[in-house]
């Protein structure tokens, strides 16, 4: 008897190539300067405050911090930005959808993308994967850590490919937590083993270990005692709020 869980997908660095998306765009606005940005430049939660003169380093850190901020203004002008971006793997959207059909699994793709010109995130980025093969998608656009988005959301499973992501999954909810790694795997961050978090390659291999009924947490969703205990605490949850 097949036990329907629910998987949470990271939308960016999983499942969408955001990365090639917003290069273009910082090789448009800055030329071939832009190789020297990194993902953490594009973060828009890590601009600094204005300091006193720097060091060399610490200037150029500053310099692409300020470009950083330059290019997700530009990104914020685009219309639907979000639904132009090309899928890392192709076919894992498709794929997902078939064997959440298969399964019976209850996805829901999370994401933290900023608002652009045009429709909002949620529209977009259900647009994206509903050209992609994954009729009707559910997603939700949040700010909160992913392991209270998980906990609040009852989810079984997150993916994602932020390793603090992970870890917040690992220590504020039930879930089981995966990490799309797709470099080596040597370098992933120590505590995530210590803390069960599972890393897998691709997001095939992802589907691949999901699907043989691996890495679902035995404690949430082992079985229609769970399933039901699950849903008997949300619904006391929502009658007592």
């Amino acid at each position: 008897m097949i036990v329907p869980i629910r998987i949470g997908f990271d939308l960016d660095g999983v499942l969408a190539d955001m990365d090639a998306a917003m290069s273009a765009v910082a090789e448009r606005l800055f030329g071939a300067e832009a190789t020297s940005l990194s993902s953490s430049d594009l973060d828009p939660e890590s601009a600094p405050a204005e300091t006193a003169p720097e060091s060399t380093a610490a200037g150029t850190r500053s310099q692409n911090l300020s470009r950083g901020r330059d290019i997700w203004r530009e990104v914020r002008k685009i219309e639907n930005f979000w639904e132009t971006l090309s899928e890392i793997e192709a076919g894992a959207v498709a794929r997902l959808a078939a064997l959440a059909d298969e399964y019976r699994w209850e996805v829901v793709f999370i994401t933290q993308r900023p608002s652009t010109a045009g429709d909002t995130t949620q529209r977009q980025s259900q647009r994206w994967l509903a050209n992609l093969g994954f009729v009707h998608p559910s997603v939700c656009v949040v700010d909160a850590s992913r392991g209270k988005v998980a906990d609040a959301l009852g989810l079984d499973v997150v993916v994602d490919d932020r390793p603090e992501n992970c870890l917040d999954v690992a220590t504020d909810s039930k879930a089981k937590a995966v990490l799309i790694w797709r470099g080596d795997q040597q370098h992933v961050v120590p505590n995530a083993r210590r803390l069960g978090v599972e890393v897998a390659g691709s997001v095939g291999a992802c589907l691949d270990q999901l699907a043989a009924g691996q890495w679902l947490p035995k404690a949430r969703g082992g079985g229609i005692v769970g399933r039901v205990r699950r849903w008997l605490d949300s619904s006391r949850s929502i009658q007592n709020s």
